[in-house]
């Protein structure tokens, strides 16, 4: 009995019609009672919204980046942006559904979008800024490659697009990893 692996995973740029899944995707991953199904859940430190319509309206219109949508079988099962920033890439809003975490995806998407950064735009380095208290997140990255900088700089208390923040200690650390050729 042997055991059928999984559908390839598809990359394609986010159009205006992903925006509403998209949204939900992104919530479902990082907010409220859903994001507890997988582990990168942000529930315990931050409630309200992780983005909204025109939050990610904005990120598929900037010119300097991409939303990559990910599909499995046409099923929207993932999301990442990646955008150009002079010599080095930043990566950011990266959601798989809750169901699917733990299972190799995560590791498979960012692979791509540090290819993609390097092949598209010649970056050396790919940043990210994870929230400070998010010692499994960041341990998940540093697995990968990246190198915590010690960096931070201040959650924008106040901003509810941001969420609404259930601790005071919250900052985001940046986090970069070299390109190789």
């Amino acid at each position: 009995m042997s055991t059928a692996q999984p559908a390839a995973l598809s990359f394609r740029s986010a159009v205006e019609a992903d925006v509403p899944e998209l949204v939900v995707l992104v919530e479902s991953a990082y907010r409220g009672d859903a994001s507890r199904a997988g582990w990168t859940t942000e529930a315990d430190y931050l409630d309200g919204q992780r983005t909204d319509p025109d939050g990610v309206r904005a990120v598929i219109d900037s010119e300097d980046g991409v939303l990559l949508v990910v599909e499995r079988s046409g099923e929207l099962v993932a999301c990442c942006h990646i955008e150009h920033r002079g010599d080095h890439a930043y990566f950011g809003m990266f959601a798989v559904r809750p169901g699917l975490q733990g299972g190799g995806l995560g590791k498979e998407i960012l692979a791509e979008a540090e290819r993609r950064a390097r092949e598209t735009w010649g970056a050396r380095e790919m940043r990210m800024t994870v929230v400070n208290v998010r010692e499994e997140l960041i341990a998940y990255y540093v697995r990968r490659g990246y190198r915590r900088t010690g960096e931070l700089s201040p959650f924008p208390y106040g901003d509810e697009r941001f969420g609404i923040p259930l601790r005071d200690d919250l900052a985001f650390e940046l986090l970069v990893k070299p390109l190789q050729p």
